[in-house]
C-alpha cells in the first residue's frame, strides 16, 4: 500500500515510511492510495469470525506487504488482548464500551497498534527514534502504556497543563522509563501546533529521528476502524439501520468509521457530537470551516479547535459537501446539557458514563428525532472514573476504581514545565 500527502506536494510514501515519518514533508497527513472494500462474504460471515480475524482482514490491505500476514497477526492479537461490549439502553440507544485496556480509553487500541508496528519496524535499526505526541487527555497515557519498554523508542509526551484530569495525568507523568511528560503552559491546540513545527524543524529532525502517535499518524488512526466493525458484529442480527455517534475532538475516530464503511461496513450513518468546540457542527450548517481557539470543557479530550484529521474525512468524500452531509450529522452540547445527560442515563438506565459518552449520547437523541426507527450506537470512549470529580459530583454516587487506574494512584509525578516551541526544542536537543 501506498500513501500521499493530502497537501499533494511530497513524494507518495510506504506504509514503513508514513508510520516512521508521522507526517509527509510538506506538512500534510498521509491517506491510502487505494481502498479496496472487503467482500460481502466477510460481512455476511462475520459471526464466524473473532475479533483478532475480523481486524486481521480489515487492516491487512493498508500495511501490506511490508509486514508479513504472519507478523500482522500477532500484532493484531496482542493490541487486541481486552473486549469491545456493546451494552444496550433502550431500543433505539447502545454504547460501545472502548474502555477495556489497559488505560481505560479507546486509544489504547491505535496505541498498541502503532507501538508494535514501529518495533517490528525498529528491531535491526541502531537509531533512536523519538515519538513526539500531544495529548489532550487519553492519548498521553494510551501512547505512554502502549510504548513503554519498546526498544530503541523514547516517547515524548506534551498535554496541556491543567486541562486534563487528575488520572489521566497520573497515567502519562508516572510510568518513567523511556516515557517523559512535557507540562505545556497552554491548550492542547498549543500541544499541538509545537508537534507539528518539530516534525518540520530541520534543526532537530537532521539530528533525531522523530514520529508521531497522533491521529495524524496512519498506524494509530486506521486500527480504530476496527471498533465499528466489532459492533455491527453484535448488533446486525436485532438492527439493520445502525447509526454510530461518535464524541469527537481531532476527528481520528469518527474518520476511521468512515473507512470502515468504505471497506464495505453496512452502516447507515455517522453523528460527529461536540462539546463547545464545535468547528464541524458549524461547517456543516454554513460550509464554512473555521478552527477557533480551544474552549476548556468537561468533556476534555474534544477540547480541539483545529480537528487535524477532518481533511481525511474530507479526502473521503472527495471534498463533496452535499456527500459528506448526506452521510454525517453533527450537534454541539454545553457542559451544562453534559451533566443533565450523564444524570438521566444513571437514573433511567442505571449505567455510569463519562462526559465524553453523555455527549455521544446526546449526539443520538438529537439524530433519533428527525430518524425514530433507527439504532444510534454512542461509544464510550474513556471510563467514567478517569473523569472521577466530574462524574461523582453529578450523580452523586460514590465510584471504585479499577485495577487499572489504582495502579498509578499514588505514583510520583515526573513532568518539565515547557511555555513555548524553544522550550520543547531545546529539550528534545539537549
Amino acid at each position: 500500500m501506498n500513501y500521499y500527502s493530502l497537501n499533494h506536494k511530497a513524494p507518495n510514501s510506504t506504509f514503513k515510511n508514513a508510520v516512521i515519518k508521522g507526517i509527509a514533508p510538506d506538512k500534510g497527513l498521509y491517506f491510502p492510495d487505494t481502498i479496496t472494500p472487503l467482500p460481502k462474504a466477510f460481512f455476511d460471515n462475520i459471526d464466524n469470525l473473532s475479533y483478532s480475524e475480523i481486524a486481521f482482514e480489515a487492516i491487512k490491505q493498508f500495511v501490506s506487504p511490508e509486514i508479513p500476514e504472519d507478523i500482522l497477526k500477532t500484532i493484531v492479537e496482542e493490541t487486541l488482548s481486552f473486549d469491545f461490549p456493546v451494552v444496550k439502553l433502550n431500543n433505539n440507544i447502545s454504547t460501545l464500551e472502548l474502555f477495556h485496556g489497559p488505560t481505560m480509553a479507546f486509544k489504547d487500541v491505535g496505541a498498541r497498534f502503532m507501538a508494535r508496528c514501529l518495533g517490528y519496524f525498529n528491531q535491526n535499526n541502531n537509531r533512536e527514534v523519538t515519538v513526539l505526541v500531544a495529548t489532550s487527555g487519553d492519548t498521553g497515557g494510551a501512547v505512554a502504556n502502549g510504548f513503554l519498554g519498546v526498544k530503541g523508542v523514547n516517547v515524548v509526551i506534551l498535554y496541556p497543563s491543567g486541562k486534563v484530569s487528575d488520572i489521566q495525568e497520573m497515567q502519562l507523568t508516572t510510568l518513567g522509563q523511556n516515557i517523559r511528560a512535557l507540562e505545556v503552559n497552554g491548550t492542547f491546540d498549543d500541544c499541538q501546533d509545537m508537534v507539528k513545527t518539530a516534525f518540520l524543524d530541520e534543526s532537530i529532525t537532521n539530528n533525531m529521528q522523530l514520529t508521531s502517535a497522533n491521529s495524524i499518524n496512519v498506524a494509530r488512526w486506521l486500527p480504530q476502524l476496527f471498533y465499528f466493525i466489532f459492533a455491527y458484529k453484535q448488533l446486525h442480527k436485532e438492527h439493520k439501520d445502525i447509526v454510530f455517534s461518535v464524541p469527537s475532538g481531532n476527528f481520528g475516530n469518527i474518520c476511521a468509521g468512515m473507512m470502515a464503511q468504505k471497506l464495505g461496513l453496512p452502516i447507515s450513518h455517522f453523528v460527529a457530537s461536540n462539546n463547545a468546540n464545535n468547528v464541524v457542527t458549524r461547517y456543516l450548517i454554513s460550509q464554512l470551516y473555521e478552527p477557533k481557539p480551544s474552549i476548556q470543557t468537561i468533556s476534555n479530550a474534544m477540547d480541539v479547535g483545529a480537528p487535524s484529521n477532518f481533511i481525511r474525512i474530507q479526502e473521503i468524500y472527495k471534498n463533496n459537501f452535499s456527500s459528506l452531509k448526506e452521510n454525517l450529522s453533527s450537534f454541539s452540547f454545553s457542559d451544562e446539557e453534559t451533566k443533565v445527560a450523564m444524570l438521566e442515563i444513571f437514573d433511567n438506565y442505571n449505567y455510569v458514563a463519562d462526559p465524553h459518552g453523555a455527549v455521544g449520547y446526546l449526539g443520538c437523541k438529537a439524530y433519533l428525532k428527525e430518524n425514530p426507527d433507527a439504532h444510534c450506537v454512542f461509544l464510550e470512549t474513556a471510563h467514567p472514573t478517569k473523569f472521577l470529580e466530574v462524574v461523582e459530583a453529578v450523580i452523586k454516587e460514590e465510584q471504585p476504581l479499577p485495577e487499572q487506574i489504582q495502579s498509578v494512584m499514588g505514583k510520583e509525578k515526573a513532568s518539565v514545565v515547557i511555555s513555548n516551541y524553544e522550550d520543547l526544542k531545546q529539550f528534545l536537543l539537549r
